[in-house]
């Protein structure tokens, strides 16, 4: 039995096009895939606020490099980011 809340199409579609956003970010989406990103994007605020901390997130990070980060860190958000996976 899945246990998964059952959501409204809306946030479906934004579910859907939010996993984009990390592809879209790197020039890796397909074109279809961009246009249509980029057709949702016009019409929802909440994925364009995403899209725009994404941006933020990743330009606070651009000069970070994994040597920076202490082992113990680095371990604690690679755990983090799996479990986010499994989820």
């Amino acid at each position: 039995m899945n246990d998964a809340p059952v959501l409204p199409p809306d946030d479906l579609a934004c579910t859907e096009e939010v996993e984009l956003i990390t592809d879209y970010l790197e020039g890796a989406l397909p074109d279809a895939q961009r246009e249509r990103l980029e057709l949702h994007l016009e019409t929802c605020p909440g994925c364009t606020e995403y899209l725009e901390q994404m941006r933020t997130v990743a330009g606070s990070l651009s000069g970070l490099t994994e040597e920076s980060i202490p082992s113990e860190t680095r371990e604690a958000l690679l755990d983090a980011f799996r479990e986010l996976r499994r989820g």
